[in-house]
């Protein structure tokens, strides 16, 4: 199975490359790992005591992520679609049976640190590279209207999110095994997915 990590800052566009994609090329799934944060008094109590939590590795339920992500690269079938409810921090599971995948994307802040934990498994990386203003755009608008936020709230967050993102990556790098490409505004993303593809 083809196996491709997007990752980027909150707000890159990680989520529509993905789209793109599974739009262009048949028998893909993706795996957000937004949909995997922590539940329960964990994801309620922490961010209280804990600056910018949900960007932090802390936040990540690592166990139920890999858990499916295996399942999916053993079995070429995926059986539930998972989404993260912010205001209510669970996770509802529905079921959507999906059958000969031939390729996995990852997406979402933890992409990357997933992605080095793999042993013996070439993949291909994206790195979105978009400017803080646009970023910062987007995730305001979306966190105002899908996480119950207010303006100020929503600006402050991304900023530190901004900061958390690249200051784990700074000495983080990727193996050797892996075909990365950077994708910024002007990057012709049909050559690259005649890359993956072809």
């Amino acid at each position: 199975m083809k196996l491709i990590f997007i990752s980027g800052p909150s707000g890159s566009g990680k989520t529509t490359l993905s789209n793109q994609i599974i739009k262009k090329n048949k028998n893909g799934i993706v795996l957000s790992t937004d949909n995997y944060y922590k539940t329960g008094l964990i994801s309620k109590l922490l961010p209280k005591f804990v600056e910018g939590f949900f960007d932090r590795s802390i936040s990540f339920n690592k166990k139920l992520f890999k858990k499916d992500f295996d399942f999916i690269y053993k079995n070429g079938i995926s059986i539930f679609d998972r989404y993260y409810n912010f205001e209510k921090k669970t996770i509802q599971n529905i079921l959507n049976e999906t059958k000969n995948i031939s390729f996995l994307i990852v997406e979402g802040i933890f992409a990357k640190e997933f992605s080095n934990t793999l042993n013996n498994k070439d993949y291909f990386f994206l790195e979105i590279k978009t400017k803080k203003s646009e970023c910062m755009k987007r995730v305001v608008q979306r966190d105002i209207k899908e996480r119950g936020k207010d303006k100020k709230q929503a600006e402050n967050d991304f900023l530190k999110s901004w900061s958390i993102y690249y200051e784990k990556f700074k000495t983080n790098s990727l193996k050797n095994n892996v075909n990365k490409f950077i994708i910024q505004k002007n990057t012709d993303i049909d050559h690259i997915l005649k890359k993956l593809f072809n």
